[in-house]
């Protein structure tokens, strides 16, 4: 029988790495990768992380199972930093539970919104890849929309169209920030303007929050989500930890559920534990333990958040000097300055990609998406020099 199964395409990003690793060239240049570099191009653990796991060895008494829900502790402890410390649980209203990273924690919403009786998800598009394998992987129809304009600016008349057409079995699935992969965030007023649609539409929420902290500030980060959470009754939030606290490979994230009444919370949330339970059982203790740490002691959340700021001034330089540079061969990277977050699109064609990488050994997505932390002072100027190159 396993015979009959069909050949599938390798993943795109992982053969990027690969060619990448290929290259003899000592010059070269990954930008693919999603993963957060510092200055000279490493992926370091959080120092705040570090201390915590080092009290979590000493601390931890058994590796006993905790339960589908995972680490409750981490859960309400990250709630005040995603909802907001005046009312992190909407007033009884929000639950939530831990999962595997944010791709956990998005099947497990993609699969409620589907097991809730909807049919179809508005996705802007481009987005994520995953969100669209999720959907295609469990039935849920995607209904696309344009996310961003020619001028790289937020597209909000797509998005108009899209909850203007949406039908009672519809729900949305939004980037709360740092917008994966063109870096094009909605402003404050955009978001405004959003809240009041969908709740004007009755369409579920579905918010993906991978990247707080890395836009303008957790704070800042957190605008979009807390106003649409105001204006509508129910809506269901993917979180990650994996790039705010640097815990990638221990895959750490959240789904949280925040329903019409209080006590729909029970019901609700248990269809969460059940799917989950049905997938993976139990999620890694690990990471959601040193987070945890971090959040209950006070030196170690205020070293967390001088990390967090660090990464982030760093990607907003790159993203600064980028700008200046302004006209560059036949693309206009200025956008780039007012986007936020760790990606951003350069619109070179397919074979203006395949020429920057076997020309110049810069390797990035086939859509022209670049991973900004990937430059450095040390190879930014080579960056731009091999884009007007190949686009001049």
């Amino acid at each position: 029988m396993l015979s009959d199964l069909q050949q599938q395409p390798a993943d795109a990003l992982l053969a990027l790495i690969k060619l990448h690793n290929a290259d003899p060239r000592p010059d070269k240049i990954d930008l693919g990768v999603g993963v957060y570099r510092t200055g000279q191009g490493e992926t370091p653990v959080f120092g705040a992380i570090k201390a915590a796991e080092r009290k979590l060895v000493e601390a931890q008494d058994s590796k006993a199972y905790l339960g589908p829900e995972g680490d409750m502790g981490f859960v309400t402890r990250l709630m005040p930093y995603i909802f907001g410390k005046d009312s992190a649980d909407m007033g009884g209203r929000i639950e939530g539970m831990q999962t595997p990273g944010g791709t956990g924690s998005l099947r497990l919403a993609l699969a409620m919104v589907k097991r809730a009786g909807y049919n179809r998800i508005l996705v802007g598009k481009p987005s994520w890849p995953n969100h669209a394998q999720i959907c295609a992987d469990i039935g849920l129809e995607v209904g696309e929309f344009h996310h961003s304009a020619a001028d790289g600016t937020a597209n909000m008349d797509a998005l108009r169209e899209a909850l203007s057409s949406a039908g009672p079995d519809d729900a949305i699935l939004l980037h709360g920030c740092c917008h994966n992969p063109t870096g094009i965030d909605y402003s404050n007023a955009e978001w405004d303007e959003i809240a009041g649609l969908i709740a004007e539409h009755k369409v579920l929420p579905v918010i993906d929050l991978a990247y707080q902290g890395l836009g303008m500030g957790m704070e800042e980060d957190a605008y979009g989500l807390r106003r649409v959470l105001v204006e509508v009754p129910e809506a269901l939030i993917s979180y990650s930890c994996d790039k705010n606290f640097g815990l990638y490979r221990d895959r750490v994230g959240a789904l949280y559920a925040m329903v019409a009444d209080e006590g729909d919370l029970s019901r609700v949330m248990s269809n969460g534990h059940s799917l989950a339970r049905a997938n993976w059982s139990q999620p890694p203790d690990h990471g959601a333990a040193a987070v945890r740490m971090v959040l209950e002691d006070e030196a170690l959340t205020a070293q967390w958040l001088d990390e967090l700021d660090q990464m982030r001034e760093r990607m907003r330089q790159v993203r600064a000097k980028l700008a200046a540079a302004g006209e560059t061969g036949g693309v206009d990277l200025a956008p780039i300055g007012g986007q936020n977050g760790l990606f951003s699109i350069i619109p070179f064609t397919p074979e203006q990609v395949q020429e920057m990488r076997s020309k110049h050994g810069i390797y990035f997505a086939g859509s022209g998406r670049i991973n900004v932390a990937g430059l450095t002072t040390g190879n930014i100027d080579q960056f731009i020099a091999a884009v007007a190159d190949v686009t001049g």
